[in-house]
């Protein structure tokens, strides 16, 4: 039985992904050379998709690297000599908050509990911080912040970089990158492709600040900004790359152009008021986050009467597969992904059948 993945990632395989990954088995483009000009042209391509698809403009790069994991360490070696802030209401925050800690870098946070979220009017920036990181959706509790919060954040704290972690909910934000510093994400969520491949878009002023502390402090010696920088003007990387994965991801973003990306947006919040609606009438169900504002649009996670186990082994029987809750709330939460690879159809037959539980 071929069975549909409402699960927050790795999620639902996009509906074009097996005939481009046939085209690249096909044309041996696992075998290229790195540095050979069909993969400088590949690798262009890719950037210059994701370009369009998400408004970034050429004062900031698009760096690949292994995962989201990864580009935080890369944010904090590159912006933070001493100082960094985090917001934190979910385990993902929190992990970032974690990092810095790790590199020995003095991390001050707001933190809330799950469920909860941020506004930009009662956030107070530590003087000396020098990033602010942000969440814009927070796969572990159902969270979103605001666009227009994060950027009133930044022009609050202009002599701030701004960090935004869009890991399972890009390319729905439309972020303004004249204002937004860095951003991230990971091409297994909304993507609709395997894991292995960390997208991170990045300023021309977060490699000065890289290059001012490369002076100092260590900013690692694997994939540091400047020679992730120096590598992709040439349409490169340091090291030996996923070329498969910059290849699909490419095809991919450039299947969602087609489309475009103002009606992927609108199709999300379609599906996500679906979704909402039943949980908020459904007696076995209702939504974690209280406050609509802070609903977020590609995660949805409802409270669950019945246990989360139960309710994912029979959906699973009917050909669905739905997340569980995250670390405490295993047990009595469902996290059910509201991704581009599942359509409007998908989504209500996944409601009909949570209504006949």
């Amino acid at each position: 039985m071929s069975l549909t993945f409402f699960t927050p990632g790795p999620a639902q395989l996009y509906p074009t992904f097996e005939q481009h990954l046939q085209d690249f088995v096909k044309n041996q483009l696992g075998s290229i050379s790195h540095r050979s000009q069909q993969y400088r042209d590949l690798h262009k391509f890719t950037v210059d998709q994701l370009r369009i698809l998400l408004n970034v403009p050429d004062s900031h790069a698009i760096l690949f690297l292994g995962s989201a994991s990864e580009i935080w360490e890369r944010i904090l070696f590159s912006c933070v000599e001493l100082e960094s802030f985090h917001l934190v209401n979910g385990s993902f925050s929190k992990k970032f908050y974690d990092y810095s800690n790790a590199l020995n870098k003095y991390a001050h946070k707001l933190e809330k509990p799950m469920g909860e979220g941020f506004t930009a009017s009662e956030i107070v920036v530590p003087e000396y911080a020098e990033l602010i990181c942000t969440t814009h959706n927070e796969t572990s509790s159902g969270v979103q912040m605001q666009v227009s919060e994060i950027q009133k954040l930044k022009q609050k704290n202009p002599d701030k970089f701004v960090a935004v972690d869009m890991v399972s909910s890009a390319p729905y934000p439309d972020l303004d990158f004249s204002i937004i510093d860095t951003a991230f994400f990971s091409v297994q969520k909304a993507f609709g492709l395997p894991a292995g491949l960390g997208v991170w878009i990045v300023s021309e002023k977060c490699l000065q600040k890289a290059e001012y502390i490369r002076n100092q402090y260590s900013i690692g010696a694997h994939n540091d900004l400047p020679t992730l920088w120096k590598n992709a003007l040439n349409n490169e990387t340091p090291a030996t790359p996923n070329v498969m994965g910059i290849y699909l991801l490419g095809k991919i973003a450039e299947d969602f152009n087609k489309i475009g990306v103002k009606t992927m947006r609108k199709e999300t919040e379609q599906k996500a008021a679906l979704l909402y609606k039943f949980i908020e009438k459904s007696s076995a169900f209702s939504p974690f986050v209280k406050e609509k504002a802070f609903r977020s649009q590609t995660v949805i996670v409802a409270d669950t009467q019945i246990p989360a186990a139960d309710v994912i082994k029979n959906i699973k029987v009917k050909g669905m597969v739905i997340g569980s809750g995250y670390g405490q709330f295993k047990s009595t939460q469902l996290r059910i992904a509201n991704f581009p690879a599942t359509s409007l159809g998908q989504v209500e037959e996944l409601i009909e059948e949570l209504g006949n539980l």
